[in-house]
């Protein structure tokens, strides 16, 4: 890889600059504070992106030390560079609700889908932390971090067992274990207890359902109900018509002053027993021989008194002659004047009495036709509308009687067909009751069953779902145990690997430390834990005792050892030092600068605040280019 330029729209104190790069080595040359370490942290975050921490981390983390100064929402850049003969342009937006990674192949002319492939390919196969640790040196950290140890690890592992770096044994034991602790999260240890706990309630869920309470009768109480209130809604209907049909008839018997047919009858025999008074006395006060009678019998004791009062007062003497007619002769010739005028008076208030007694009977007889008729006026009035008295209208009384006698006993069996309609309805509705009731049962059985069924259905499909959780669970034992197999199997090749860890990097790094130290070194063995001795023919030094020029020297040749291991196979990213030579005197400076700039096959980027490399290189007629900030 080569840097071309980039342009940094926003990002701490730059904004809106550009900056370009040319082959082999580049002086970046700037004073403290003008943005030598922000311009290297640009460069790293346009190849490997930006995140904002969470929480206090944000606070202070890197998002917002190189958050612009001038415009924070234009906050981002572009890089461009070649690779493998194609120029490729990276832009990120690094705003947080904004951000963006667009990657285009100007060669080809086309954007590029950033997936991780390309990236790692754009990369040469480094990380983030093998970047820091390796091609990106800063301000006095030649030394690497802990986090090399285990990249440079896998990475010897890999080429010690494939030749390549296409297997990460580190990442894939890391992946293994993961994997591992994901199948124990995804294993259900109740299943099994849950899956026969299940099967016993379904049994028990089914024994119950056999039950007798269980069978649906619903239908049935359904068609008694129904029939039942039909015959309750029919019955009732004919009761109110027939209490309509009473209360009609109560109505015009009340209209006609009757209640019943007890009434009518005492009514009617009432004014047959007028009628019959009527024309009784009538016809007997209507009689001519009456009234004559009357008048003779007046006329007679008129006379008889007369000849009573002669024969007293001696006037005329009937003794004789009437005395004689009706007494013996003996007697007759004996009786005095005045007991013959008694005989005479006698008969004489007789027939007074008499004629008084036949006019007062005629009195009374018209008085009473009168009477009998008027009442008998009042009741053809009442019910014939016409007061005309005659047989026609006795007639059509009694008819008319007749008719409020149906009525009456019309009334009289509908009120006894009322109380048999009421008792039936009464024993309908206890009928209705008894239905509601059973219908009622039924339902909350039926209710019952449809929860149990839901239930049972619930716990049929629990079971099933078990079924396929143990299933489930018992592959996930299986991938447990392979994966265990694995983990072992890659436990014994760490083992071995172990052993060989230092060939690979202790050969690149040792040919690398002479030429930077000048020859003053040419051996060194590093251990699995980047613990790295200065091999001498009496011993192995430990790289503490040496002094902190060499110490950083020695740990220079490191990173470039581990960075031309971790590049294989890929192209080279260029090197980058921020201050990296400030314990470097000049003599180790010109041996590592003369070094680095005929061994190393790739772009060199120097950032400094000294003159002493542009110097230096001046003066072994190196080339180099030059950028003031």
């Amino acid at each position: 890889m080569k840097l071309l330029d980039l342009h940094i729209s926003g990002f701490g104190k730059f904004h809106d600059r550009d900056i370009r790069f040319s082959d082999g080595v580049n002086i970046i040359c700037g004073q403290n504070e003008a943005g030598k370490s922000t311009l290297h942290t640009f460069i790293r975050c346009m190849l490997f992106g930006l995140e904002r921490g969470r929480g206090r981390a944000s606070r202070n983390d890197l998002y917002s030390r190189c958050e612009p100064w001038f415009d924070k929402s234009n906050y981002g850049g572009r890089l461009r560079f070649e690779q493998d003969g194609i120029i490729y342009r990276i832009e990120r937006n690094f705003q947080k609700d904004q951000k963006s990674l667009t990657i285009v192949n100007e060669t080809d002319g086309k954007t590029l889908e950033p997936t991780g492939a390309l990236m790692n390919k754009l990369l040469c196969g480094l990380t983030e932390t093998t970047y820091s640790n390796t091609i990106s040196i800063g301000q006095l950290k030649s030394a690497t971090d802990d986090g090399m140890v285990s990249e440079l690890r896998n990475y010897i592992a890999n080429m010690n067992t494939s030749g390549s770096m296409a297997l990460n044994i580190t990442r894939a034991v890391s992946l293994l274990r993961a994997r591992r602790k994901e199948f124990d999260r995804q294993l259900d240890a109740d299943a099994a207890r849950n899956y026969t706990t299940l099967l016993g309630e379904i049994r028990n869920i089914e024994k119950e359902l056999a039950a007798p309470e269980y069978e649906n009768h619903l239908s049935s109480c359904r068609a008694a109900h129904t029939e039942v209130q039909e015959l309750l809604s029919r019955k009732q209907e004919e009761r109110e018509s027939l209490l309509q049909k009473t209360a009609s008839a109560k109505q015009a018997l009340a209209s006609a002053q009757f209640t019943d047919q007890a009434s009518i009858e005492t009514y009617l025999s009432e004014a047959k027993g007028t009628w019959f008074t009527y024309t009784q006395a009538k016809s007997t006060a209507g009689r001519p021989l009456r009234t004559v009678a009357a008048v003779l019998a007046l006329l007679l004791a008129a006379a008889a008194g007369a000849g009573a009062t002669l024969q007293y007062t001696g006037r005329f003497d009937l003794t004789a002659s009437f005395a004689a007619a009706i007494l013996p002769e003996t007697v007759a010739a004996n009786l005095p004047a005045t007991t013959a005028a008694f005989f005479l008076a006698v008969p004489a208030a007789a027939l007074l009495c008499l004629s008084l007694g036949l006019f007062w009977q005629g009195s009374r007889l018209k008085h009473e036709t009168a009477m009998t008729g008027k009442i008998l006026q009042e009741m053809f009035s009442r019910h014939l509308g016409d007061q005309t008295i005659s047989d026609e209208a006795m007639q059509a009384f009694e008819a008319r009687m007749q008719e409020y006698i149906r009525l009456a006993q019309v009334v009289e069996v509908s009120e006894s067909s009322l109380q048999e309609q009421a008792a039936g309805i009464t024993s309908l509705r206890q009928k209705q009751a008894d239905c509601d009731e059973a219908l009622a049962k039924q339902q909350r059985a039926q209710w019952d069953l449809e929860k149990k069924l839901e239930h049972l259905a619930h716990c049929k499909d629990q079971v099933e779902s078990l079924k396929r959780i143990l299933a489930e669970n018992e592959r996930i034992r299986e991938e447990i145990a392979a994966i265990d197999l694995a983990l072992d199997t890659m436990t014994g090749l760490s083992s071995s690997i172990r052993d060989s860890f230092g060939l690979y990097l202790n050969k690149t790094a040792s040919d690398m430390v002479g030429g930077i130290t000048g020859g003053v070194y040419d051996s060194m063995s590093v251990d699995e834990n980047l613990n790295v001795f200065m091999n001498t023919r009496e011993k192995l030094v430990p790289v503490s005792q040496v002094s902190s020029g060499t110490m950083d020297q020695v740990y220079l040749a490191l990173r470039l050892a581990a960075a031309k291991l971790l590049q294989t196979g890929h192209d080279t990213m260029p090197l980058i030092f921020d201050d990296s030579f400030a314990l470097y005197d000049d003599e180790r400076l010109r041996a590592a600068l003369k070094w680095l700039a005929t061994s190393w096959d790739g772009q060199i980027i120097i950032f400094t605040c000294h003159q002493r490399e542009a110097q230096l290189l001046t003066a072994n007629r190196i080339p180099y280019h030059l950028i003031r900030l």
